[in-house]
């Protein structure tokens, strides 16, 4: 199962109350649902059976009836309500009109915790969240821009910076930052996909500060080594044309601890100086050994 899948298993199964489960009920309505009206009927379909559940549920716990489940051989869900009845008393719960488009009423996600049935029940339905062990994306695929601005401004009233493009025939409303994607897994109560989300981002982060510690390392390590071959082998060019008597007493020294210590820092090589010079000192002296060589190459040639 995906994670996108798993997030929607954990909150299928929360009714928290009546208000908040007609919001959630309002929210399905809007974003998965056919209506027809002659004869009048909903239809609502989907291979998502959480979200087909779901409704199911709402209906029973609102109004107490018990609708139907089909199922086909390609494994899409489908409920479909043909009982004037019941919905008339839908849309009447949900305030809006049976023969008119607008989306939620005001009424209907008045409180926080009603914003956060509807946009649960949005998720159910039209949702999806990448696993974030490869990406951190979230988003809802709405039919509408009007479905889209809507559900936009309800999630940005969270203080999170949902964003809307469109694309092909659909409008996305989608998160990408990692943080508010969490924010979001918190709103619908997916508390437990929240906290695999957030060890999947620790051990990301710890991981890729590790490799940036590793590959400073590294580059340290291979300035370190180039240096030295070089320093290594302007050494023994000397030593080979005129000798290492050539040189001042304090690169001579220099020079014959390079030799003898190939692979070691210039740090560790100033602690084995006598008297002890510092690293730059090191340093300074080696480049002076260089520009020898290099003028005595000059010479040679």
């Amino acid at each position: 199962m995906s994670f996108s899948l798993d997030v929607k298993k954990e909150v299928y199964t929360i009714i928290n109350n009546r208000h908040c489960a007609i919001a959630e009920l309002s929210a399905i309505i809007d974003y998965c649902s056919d209506i027809g009206y002659n004869p009048l009927f909903i239809s609502v379909s989907s291979e998502n059976k959480f979200m087909i559940y779901k409704f199911r549920s709402l209906v029973k716990f609102i109004f107490d009836v018990d609708v139907v489940i089909n199922t086909d051989i390609g494994k899409s869900y489908k409920i479909f309500i043909c009982d004037e009845l019941l919905i008339n008393n839908i849309f009447n719960i949900i305030n809006k009109n049976v023969y008119e488009e607008e989306l939620y009423s005001s009424l209907v996600v008045n409180s926080i915790c009603c914003k956060r049935a509807y946009i649960r029940g949005a998720f159910l339905g039209i949702g999806y969240i990448c696993s974030p062990e490869k990406n951190y994306h979230l988003e809802f695929m709405c039919n509408t821009y009007s479905q889209a601005k809507n559900l936009k401004n309800l999630i940005n009233f969270f203080d999170i910076e949902a964003k809307a493009i469109e694309k092909k025939e659909n409008f996305i409303v989608y998160i990408k930052e990692a943080e508010q994607i969490v924010e979001l897994l918190n709103i619908i109560e997916a508390h437990k996909a929240l906290l695999e989300l957030e060890n999947i981002r620790i051990f990301k982060d710890v991981r890729n500060n590790i490799n940036r510690i590793v590959n400073c390392e590294t580059a340290n390590l291979n300035k370190i080594v180039s240096a030295s071959v070089k320093q290594k082998e302007s050494i023994e060019f000397i030593k080979e044309t005129v000798g290492l008597d050539y040189l001042p007493k304090p690169l001579k020294e220099i020079a014959i601890l390079r030799l003898n210590n190939p692979d070691i820092s210039l740090q560790e090589l100033s602690q084995m100086t006598d008297p002890i010079i510092t690293k730059s000192g090191v340093n300074h002296r080696l480049k002076k050994i260089n520009s020898i060589a290099e003028n005595l190459r000059g010479k040679i040639r």
